[in-house]
């Protein structure tokens, strides 16, 4: 999180466009030396939220373009106003995926050490378990995740009767017929990224909408790329409404993620952004869950259940995203869950 003097930093920077460390400590107003701005000022550089021109002396600060994409919110405070109150983008932001997100690592120095840790943990984990001992590992994940992902979703199944379905076909009493297939088609889904780990790379938009497809089998929802304006509840961000350019900014998705090197911004971009973009009539963030593990099973890194994340929390940290174009709530998921999934499946 950043505290009150980095803030104070932060702030007279944007003000005055660019400054030096010396600009900087004389500008601010606490009483800190100028040692410790040097620190402060190397902290939200490596933290990309400040870059730097020039060198030695001629050094000078300025606001990153991505700073509105990292900068940490108070998630409380910002939903303290009510969704006509908030100042929010309405509209689909191309430059983020065109321009911001194409030249800005997402992660910190510090966040990838702590993932990098937790996949060397789970490789030595898995190095000790036989193929079956993996399988049934993999199998509980596979069980949580379809549970969250539907839970998320509104889908009103405990996780035991989740498992008593995705295991015996045992339907629960009192549920909708609709809520069962939700769940089925989630772990068929599942099942298909772990046994084709191939399929999704390199991802395309035909990859996503055959994904999509087996999510919504023998459900009332459209197929491929919608061509009507969906709204989504709880936010006045407006979706793209022209098929043309959705399919345009799927696609600029799709390049950008295959273009990254790092597996955890491939996994996390495409959790983020086909939400984002809404693709799909309905299924959208489903859609998203299964295509972010893909990349993460694909590269042999640990798979996600989002099992612990708390529903409420895992939407609000999504409209943030869409509102202000800001991924630091859902960023603080993916790491939490990352460390979840690791500690607790294998």
């Amino acid at each position: 999180m950043i505290d009150k003097r980095e803030y104070e930093i932060l702030d007279l920077i944007k003000k005055n466009i660019e400054c030096s460390s010396k600009e900087i400590h004389d500008g601010i107003k606490a009483s800190i030396s100028y040692a410790t701005v040097k620190r402060i000022l190397t902290k939200l550089t490596n933290e990309n939220l400040l870059i730097t021109t020039g060198k030695g002396k001629g050094t000078k600060y300025l606001i990153s373009p991505a700073y509105e994409l990292l900068q940490p919110v108070d998630i409380e405070k910002y939903y303290k106003k009510e969704v006509d109150e908030r100042i929010i983008k309405k509209n689909f932001n191309f430059t983020l995926i065109q321009d911001t997100l194409k030249i800005t690592n997402i992660f910190t120095e510090i966040e990838i050490k702590k993932l990098t840790s937790l996949q060397e943990l789970y490789k030595n984990n898995i190095s000790h378990l036989s193929k079956p001992e993996f399988n049934k590992e993999l199998e509980r994940l596979a069980i949580d995740l379809s549970w969250k992902s539907s839970q998320i979703e509104g889908n009103t199944y405990t996780l035991l009767e989740t498992e008593r379905l995705l295991k015996q076909k045992e339907t629960a009493s009192g549920k909708t017929k609709e809520e069962a297939i939700m769940l089925l088609n989630h772990k068929e889904a599942i099942d298909f990224i772990i046994e084709q780990p191939n399929y999704l790379v390199p991802i395309t938009v035909t990859k996503i909408e055959n994904i999509h497809s087996l999510l919504i089998k023998e459900l009332a929802i459209d197929k491929n790329i919608r061509k009507r304006r969906v709204g989504i509840t709880g936010t006045n961000y407006r979706p793209l409404d022209n098929e043309f350019q959705i399919n345009d900014a799927i696609t600029s998705m799709c390049d950008l993620v295959n273009k990254k090197k790092s597996v955890f911004e491939k996994a996390l971009l495409s959790l983020v952004l086909i939400s984002y973009i809404q693709p799909f009539a309905d299924g959208n963030k489903r859609t998203a869950r299964i295509v972010s593990n893909a990349f993460l099973i694909y590269y042999k890194y640990c798979p996600i259940s989002f099992r612990t994340v708390d529903s409420v929390d895992y939407k609000k940290a999504m409209l943030l995203f869409y509102e202000q174009n800001n991924i630091s709530q859902f960023k603080e998921i993916f790491i939490n869950q990352f460390e979840f999934a690791v500690n607790t499946y294998f």
